[in-house]
């Protein structure tokens, strides 16, 4: 397929913020299809996954600047498509190739972070959906060089959540440094971004243990790979199941995927020692504090560490794990008419994995 046989459009889909804070919508409308820079890719998604992060960034909640102030309209991170036209400049990419939108949009590639693979904590990386329009909209310009390859065999449905919530996983799993058999316990797991853990966790030959509640919470957990569903709604001591699921001790690492679980984490590692806490919920600013008696961090050799989205190289490991059927769709599918019902959905917590909005569905 060559450029001159895509048809683009003057106007795409897209999903735009209205009233932009807590009282925030989205508004299905069509919008101009931006002209990719020489350096630029113009893809047509397929579909976007729904983020907690894309909430956050239209209630404007956390600590960034709000999403208007960079002119942004059209939040989302999680985007899946193909190219439909390539940049002058660009080499290695051609019209009809898969691809993929991060979190990060793009980076400096010239600070000490990018230089040793933690290009996730660039300190002028551009976040997608807050510094530049999202992936709730059909159409999107990308940097060629920090754009993802989907490969084959890996569905949009599917590719667009990796993009996000599995490369984020993925790297909280690597920089835990848990091993093969370790007990991993995942309050919030029933969620989009827990499930994805759960999984590579498993795939990993750790033993996942979710903390949540509900029945399709619960069999979508078992289903993935679960060791144990903890639901925190019928038991009275959350963690004293955790420890005694975790042979009788504790969990060797928590991952936190729901920031309301922050002030409980620590007591699942039990009696365990050396076990790891890993930061990944976001919570509204100055909401949260996490800690405890420094006796307890001696000790007990506790370790509490912050994980921020994936690298390039951890979407590609992602991408690869669901290529091997290791990583399962978890997303529902939906058509662009439910978009502002299934982000408010998301909102108040009443999805169970992921919701995926199809462009090419009404």
């Amino acid at each position: 397929m060559t450029e001159a046989e895509i048809q683009i459009p003057k106007k795409g889909k897209a999903a735009v913020v209205v009233n932009e804070g807590p009282d925030f919508h989205v508004e299905v409308q069509e919008v101009d299809v931006p002209e990719p820079a020489d350096d630029q890719l113009l893809l047509k998604l397929n579909c976007t996954g729904l983020c907690m992060s894309d909430v956050h960034f239209m209630m404007h909640d956390w600590a960034p600047p709000p999403m208007s102030v960079f002119g942004t309209r059209c939040a989302g991170h999680e985007g899946a498509g193909v190219v439909v036209k390539v940049g002058s400049a660009v080499k290695g990419w051609k019209v009809g190739d898969r691809a993929g939108v991060k979190p990060l949009w793009d980076v400096c590639r010239n600070c000490e972070e990018c230089w040793t693979g933690r290009e996730n904590y660039c300190q002028k990386g551009v976040y997608t959906g807050l510094m530049v329009e999202g992936t709730y909209r059909e159409y999107i310009v990308s940097p060629a060089n920090y754009t993802s390859r989907i490969p084959d065999g890996v569905p949009d449905e599917v590719a667009g959540p990796i993009m996000c919530s599995a490369s984020t996983m993925h790297r909280a799993l690597v920089d835990s440094n848990l091993k093969a058999g370790s007990w991993v316990c995942f309050p919030g797991g029933g969620g989009g971004v827990g499930l994805q853990g759960v999984q590579l966790a498993k795939a990993m030959g750790m033993r996942p243990i979710v903390i949540d509640s509900g029945e399709q919470k619960k069999k979508l957990c078992l289903e993935l790979g679960a060791d144990e569903f903890i639901d925190f709604k019928e038991h009275s001591d959350v963690a004293a199941r955790v420890k005694e699921v975790a042979g009788g001790v504790g969990a060797h690492g928590v991952l936190v995927t729901a920031y309301q679980a922050y002030k409980d984490s620590i007591s699942y590692v039990g009696d365990r020692i050396g076990a790891k806490i890993m930061c990944i919920a976001l919570p509204p600013a100055d909401t949260i504090t996490l800690g405890t008696d420094p006796n307890i961090f001696a000790f007990k050799n506790l370790t509490i560490t912050g994980t921020l989205v994936g690298t390039m190289q951890d979407t590609a490991q992602a991408l690869e794990y669901a290529r091997r059927g290791q990583l399962k769709g978890i997303a529902e599918v939906r058509g662009m008419s439910r978009f502002d019902e299934s982000v408010q959905a998301l909102r108040r917590g009443e999805v169970a994995g992921r919701i995926v909005m199809d462009f090419n569905k009404e």
